[in-house]
């Protein structure tokens, strides 16, 4: 049987993708070169008829928070279909709710972690200084991208800012972190790996005054070449927590001349393709030997 692969994205409102290339287009040229039939389709999309497809290739899903129990069906619905998915899609739930830092944490690996605020409970700063070490907090969806809902609360002005942290945690999980002042000063890195093995790697840094690296947040972005002690980290991350998984971003900082990570990327990460001259040749290789062997 002849493949016929499906690129999963998401519809665009415009909110997660401005000032970006489309890695969507970049990915259909690389499987046009590569002799493989293929079509770009929306995940949340009612009328796709999955089940046409050998593959599935998921790159940008990247409003599934903003749906995530269609989400989840969908997974599910995927799971029971039997498609080869890459990445593997028990993968990807596990890596939708940022529960996973815990995890990996908990494993050893240094992690800005923080405390889950579950749904419905009283936000408590007591708790969250018991775990949470900063003068500053960081608050966040657990399931969550592109900052949405984040808020950034100096710990001596909690008081102003707990009515709206509560209002927030009634609705879906929280989880409140450190905020880590070298994302501001140096930079978040950004490692990206195809098929376990390092591509390309950026450094992703906020604009003035503010602390998310987003571009559409004004944050700017430049290649670099990590250091030996950051790469090696960051592997690490990858072999232990993405096996299998044709692509990971691994985002991070250095504190104190340790990598910790903030984000892993499993599941639909901008992988900087116009950035490196490295970046797509290395994305083509990584397919043909997932594909066709």
């Amino acid at each position: 049987m002849s493949q016929h692969i499906a690129i999963v994205s998401y519809f665009s409102t415009g909110a997660y993708d401005t000032n970006t290339i489309d890695e969507d287009k970049i990915l259909s040229s690389i499987l046009t070169e590569l002799g493989i039939s293929h079509e770009i389709q929306v995940w949340s999309d009612p009328s796709v008829d999955w089940s046409r497809y050998t593959h599935l290739l998921i790159k940008s899903p990247w409003d599934y928070f903003d749906f995530y129990p269609e989400f989840l069906a969908w997974i599910e619905k995927i799971q029971a279909l039997g498609i080869p998915v890459l990445n593997d899609l028990d993968t990807v739930r596990w890596n939708s709710s940022k529960e996973y830092l815990l995890e990996i944490e908990g494993k050893g690996f240094p992690t800005i972690a923080g405390l889950i605020l579950r749904k419905g409970s009283k936000p408590s700063l007591v708790e969250i200084r018991e775990k949470v070490k900063a003068d500053t907090i960081v608050v966040k969806p657990l399931v969550s991208g592109g900052a949405k809902n984040t808020l950034k609360i100096p710990v001596k002005d909690w008081a102003d800012h707990e009515e709206k942290v509560a209002q927030l945690v009634k609705e879906e999980d929280f989880l409140a972190q450190p905020f880590v002042p070298e994302v501001a000063e140096v930079g978040e890195y950004s490692l990206i790996f195809f098929n376990r093995m390092f591509s390309h790697a950026v450094l992703k840094t906020p604009a003035k005054s503010d602390f998310r690296v987003q571009h559409y947040f004004g944050g700017t972005i430049q290649e670099i070449q990590p250091s030996i002690a950051v790469l090696e980290s960051c592997q690490k991350l990858i072999d232990t927590f993405g096996p299998e998984t044709l692509y990971g971003r691994v985002d991070g900082v250095e504190i104190d001349g340790v990598f910790h990570l903030m984000e892993l990327e499993l599941i639909e990460p901008y992988l900087f393709l116009g950035i490196s001259g490295k970046a797509i040749p290395n994305y083509k290789a990584a397919l043909k030997e997932s594909l066709l062997g």
